[in-house]
């Protein structure tokens, strides 16, 4: 009997206590997608539900070395990054990276927070803009993160977007407001056409990790075989259902999880291995 294969999602991500983020976030949302979620491990963050305490740096060396193990020998249909906290970190990344071009790569920058302060040095900056950009399929950041990496206030999107396509990759810019609403915009660096996806404002403080589950989600897509615009469309799905379900919950003082299983548990374990 020929056995099936999995679709595959490699993270090279941070892990922090809360299971609402980083890579507990990456893989809840790989899993209820339909994919196969594994993991280097780049960062220990200490946090609780109003404030990061402290972040741990794990070692480049050891870092890179997870990644290679995985990659080596096991393979993925895509690679996923999440918080990279130095510039050696990002080199590091971004040398493994080149040694599988063939693999799809969702490249999450984060690089500030929900207020707008950097959570890296400008030198991490410019090593996301100088060496990971460029191997990215797709860059995920927020509208605070765009800003920062182009360098000056978006206040045309629709065209301050196809920047992007400086580094050669495609990019949604996430969670621009307009009042009751929110808009993703998509930039395809494939064909050029720009792309707006837009919701309703859901009123609710669990929205940590989001970013994290919205740019797994629409990895686990790449891996499963959809073309960019097709996970971008799945992803969008996926994570406004997940916020809508979240907001029924209680944890914490502060900003609580989303909730990715909304699907009921049979049609999980369909997507995984049918």
């Amino acid at each position: 009997m020929k056995k099936k294969p999995l679709s595959i999602v490699f993270l090279i991500a941070g892990s922090e206590p809360l299971g609402s983020a980083g890579m507990q976030a990456d893989i809840k949302a790989i899993t209820a997608c339909g994919g196969y979620a594994a993991c280097a491990l780049t960062a220990i963050v200490d946090e609780d539900t109003t404030r990061v305490k402290q972040i741990f740096h794990m070692p480049v060396d050891l870092i890179t070395s997870q990644a290679e193990s995985f990659l080596g020998d096991v393979g993925a249909n895509c690679i996923k990054t999440g918080v990279l906290p130095s510039a050696d970190i990002i080199r590091g990344v971004a040398g493994v990276l080149k040694n599988y071009p063939e693999v799809k790569k969702v490249i999450d920058p984060v690089v500030v927070n929900s207020v707008g302060e950097k959570l890296v040095n400008d030198d991490a900056i410019n090593a996301y803009k100088d060496e990971l950009f460029s191997l990215a399929t797709l860059i995920t950041p927020n509208r605070r993160e765009a800003e920062v990496l182009l360098g000056h206030p978006i206040t045309n999107i629709s065209e301050d977007i196809k920047e992007f396509g400086k580094w050669g990759c495609s990019v949604i810019v996430k969670s621009l407001d307009y009042g009751n609403m929110l808009s993703d915009w998509l930039y395809n660096a494939e064909t050029g056409e720009v792309r707006e996806f837009t919701k309703k404002r859901i009123d609710t403080h669990n929205v940590n990790g989001t970013g994290d589950s919205f740019s797994s989600a629409i990895a686990t897509y790449l891996a499963k075989g959809c073309t960019l615009d097709e996970a971008v469309e799945k992803g969008e799905e996926f994570i406004s259902k997940a916020i809508a379900l979240g907001a029924e919950y209680e944890f914490g003082h502060g900003f609580g999880p989303v909730h990715p299983c909304f699907m009921e548990e049979k049609n999980i374990h369909e997507r995984i291995y049918n």
